[in-house]
């Protein structure tokens, strides 16, 4: 039989339905040659937001439509936060909660069996739940390897669900994350980078840290380039950003999660750092680390935002400089704190506020690219499009050389920054 996996959401779920894939091959299934239908068809759900369980039920519908004799298999973070939303899978045969999810194989081969409908979703199990330690060969056709090293939050964010979907925090063993790059290093992957639902509480109750996965990661034969996936601020002490520094590997580009410049709001979202906090770390990365990039995710219209605080946002923003900036307007999650909350801001004023941030994150934008023009940097190119080679710098700038060499993707080149566009920059090759 055939399969197909369909994948919403983070790095952390496209990690883990290719975990999936390597698994369903492994057993002896076969990848669908049709995109659009196969005897298997895989959804891998996000739940972060309400517009996310929407998107996750239209794909279950359509697929059904269009496939009704297929066998429809629903896991990720939408059947584990709600799993008593039955409608929400009642097109699919099996669904699978976080906590199930390495029993996809064996649970196909039941059905198979019996054709009846199966539904696991398990509570996670706090404190004690062990980290589920699947392991990749490949990304498919991916240029960099994510690698997942850590699961779960303990943070509770009053207008997220993540904790509920993902469970406590947990982490894998150094030991197996080693076994994991010499095996994505072996298959020619030159970048990897190291993703989790809240990364850098990585260790948190162990003997490691983040800083020992970076240094793990860096020291494997055949992987020239380190590089994190979105953190949260309050872990990066100089200990640890020192540490990351003194690896020449290490990809100088910092996602830190931000959600508000705003103190007021920032407590109100039960963020665990202050404005003030958040630009001493940046200050710190770009002193200790030369030419970092930040990027960041910020939310308007938050439920009890005033205009002031908005203003305070967009001040705060505006004096960091991002590189780049996720600008969302903020939507209710039912089972959250902030759902609940009194004085909600109206969809008018979240989109013209969403619009001003907006406009200030290409101006922010735009300044970064500038600022790198005239730069020598290494590039990661990736794929060869309307006669131009694209790639990446460390610090994540995107790059264009014109050029029709598609014998250059997959590999690392010295290039000179000369011009800057809206979101890019043109180089040549040196």
């Amino acid at each position: 039989m055939n399969f197909n996996i369909i994948t919403l959401g983070c790095k952390v779920n496209q990690y883990e339905s290719q975990a999936m894939r390597e698994a369903m091959l492994k057993a002896g299934f076969q990848l669908s040659g049709n995109a659009g239908k196969a005897d298997i068809t895989i959804i891998n759900s996000c739940t972060v937001t309400s517009v996310s369980d929407a998107k996750n039920r239209r794909l279950i519908n359509r697929v059904r439509r269009e496939n009704p004799v297929g066998i429809i298999v629903l896991t990720g973070c939408m059947p584990q936060a709600f799993p008593d939303e039955t409608n929400n899978f009642e097109n699919c045969d099996i669904v699978l909660g976080n906590a199930k999810r390495a029993e996809l194989v064996p649970t196909i081969k039941e059905y198979l069996e019996n054709l009846q409908k199966i539904v696991r979703i398990s509570e996670h199990t706090g404190q004690n739940e062990k980290f589920e330690n699947f392991s990749v060969s490949s990304l498919g056709n991916h240029t960099r390897a994510f690698i997942k090293i850590e699961d779960g939050c303990n943070r509770f964010c009053s207008y997220c669900i993540i904790p509920y979907a993902r469970g406590r925090v947990r982490s894998k063993k150094i030991v197996d994350l080693k076994k994991e790059l010499e095996s994505v290093a072996a298959n020619g992957y030159k970048e990897v980078v190291l993703v989790g639902i809240n990364l850098s509480a990585y260790g948190l109750n162990e003997s490691f840290d983040l800083a020992d996965a970076v240094e793990c990661a860096c020291s494997t034969d055949g992987i020239e380039r380190v590089r994190l996936g979105s953190i949260e601020p309050e872990q990066m002490d100089e200990k640890l950003i020192r540490r990351l520094a003194a690896q020449p590997k290490f990809c100088p580009q910092f996602h830190l999660s931000l959600q508000s410049g705003c103190d007021k709001t920032l407590k109100a979202m039960n963020r665990h750092y202050s404005s003030a906090e958040y630009a001493e770390i940046v200050a710190n990365l770009r002193r200790i680390i030369i030419n970092s990039s930040m990027t960041t995710d910020v939310m308007v219209g938050f439920a009890g935002e005033s205009e002031k605080d908005f203003e305070q946002s967009m001040n705060f923003v505006k004096s960091i400089g991002f590189a780049k900036i996720h600008v969302f307007p903020y939507s209710k999650r039912r089972g959250t704190a902030a759902a609940k909350a009194p004085h909600q801001v109206s969809p008018q004023d979240k989109d013209r506020r969403a619009k001003l941030m907006g406009e200030l994150a290409e101006k922010s934008r735009a300044e970064f690219l500038s600022f790198q023009t005239g730069r020598t940097e290494s590039v990661l190119f990736e794929r060869l499009r309307h006669g131009y080679l694209e790639g990446y710098t460390k610090n994540y700038t995107p790059v264009h050389v014109l050029s029709d060499d598609v014998s250059v993707c997959g590999k690392i080149l010295n290039v000179k920054l000369i011009k800057a566009y809206d979101d890019y920059c043109e180089g040549e090759l040196l």
